[in-house]
């Protein structure tokens, strides 16, 4: 009976120091691992999106086809934007015609001033011709004054003369640097530019995700048409609570397990702590000064950058994880 009742102490006080140890080991692990389940996966997004509005002609890619940089993805209709370039060019035509008018009125305003000049010169030779016959008695007083006269219409004459030789000259003498040849120049470089929007390339090598564009299709410039998850940027989003973060920084290692990889385990080094708690962010913030208030510990998203994984275990936006950050 004794020999009983021994054993029941004895392993009574070995369950006490299994618990003991365990606890301890607990504690010891805890103050070496900050973990959460709280914990998505995460990559860069492209939404894709034509640059110019149109109809689309051809879809060359399908749903969740992996494209590389610079792959054809869709052609928008090329017409409208071939017009557009023609005209601009033609209104380059007419901007460089209008050059070469300008070129021919300062010739005619050049010529015009000598004319003026020459019939100003010649009358003044007259009027003082015609001062002496005045003054010999041999020409009468008046026809002095309509040769004075007439002196003053020509003076008045080459002023115009020279002020519509200025006005000819004042326009910019080299060609690309007239408003209207720069304004038509612009012009074929944006309707170029356009034209070149209408063929849609990958800008980066990734997935497609949500793709639904057909041919027949009209699109709107900036309009979103499906997603690109770019390659190599897979990175997981851990809440922790606030109560959490101490000891966690950048630069530490972390233990992931993913759970559509049950039993397999992938590593990742803690990226960066967000400046602030998810709820600050959201689209309708709490509102702590109103209503009756209770304490709850939030949580801020911590970015865990995942070391590259291999073809066999390809990762998913938005499938959980559990996460370990390395403390020491």
């Amino acid at each position: 009976m004794n020999l009983l009742k021994t054993h029941k102490r004895n392993l009574l006080i070995a369950l006490a120091l299994i618990v003991l140890a365990g606890g301890a080991t607990m504690i010891y692990y805890s103050e070496l691992t900050r973990s959460t389940e709280n914990a998505y996966i995460n990559a860069d997004v492209v939404n894709v999106a034509a640059q110019v509005s149109g109809r689309v002609t051809a879809v060359y890619i399908r749903d969740n086809q992996h494209v590389h940089k610079g792959e054809a993805l869709f052609d928008i209709d090329p017409e409208p934007f071939e017009i557009a370039l023609s005209r601009a060019r033609a209104d380059l035509a007419l901007a460089r015609q209008a050059e070469r008018q300008d070129g021919a009125e300062i010739s005619v305003a050049r010529a015009q001033v000598a004319q003026a000049e020459s019939d100003l010169a010649n009358s003044r030779t007259i009027y003082a011709r015609d001062q002496e016959l005045v003054a010999q008695h041999f020409l009468s007083q008046q026809a002095l004054d309509d040769a004075h006269t007439r002196l003053l219409s020509l003076q008045a004459g080459l002023e115009e003369a020279h002020a519509k030789l200025a006005k000819a000259l004042s326009a910019p003498q080299d060609p690309d640097k007239r408003g209207d040849v720069l304004k038509a120049l612009a012009a074929i470089e944006q309707a170029r530019l356009d034209l070149k929007h209408t063929h849609v390339v990958a800008a980066q090598d990734g997935q497609l995700s949500n793709v639904t564009l057909a041919a027949g299709s009209l699109v709107s410039a900036g309009q979103p048409q499906f997603a690109l998850i770019t390659d190599n940027s897979f990175h997981i989003d851990a809440n922790f609570k606030e109560t959490e973060l101490h000891g966690i920084h950048p630069g530490q290692s972390v233990d992931i397990k993913i759970d559509m990889y049950p039993g397999r385990h992938f590593k990742g080094t803690v990226q960066s702590l967000s400046g602030g708690t998810g709820t600050a962010f959201s689209l309708l913030p709490a509102q702590n000064a109103t209503g009756n208030w209770v304490k709850i510990a939030q949580r801020v998203p911590v970015r865990i950058k995942l070391d590259p994984t291999d073809a066999s275990h390809p990762l998913r936006i938005g499938a959980t994880a559990t996460v370990s950050v390395q403390l020491k």
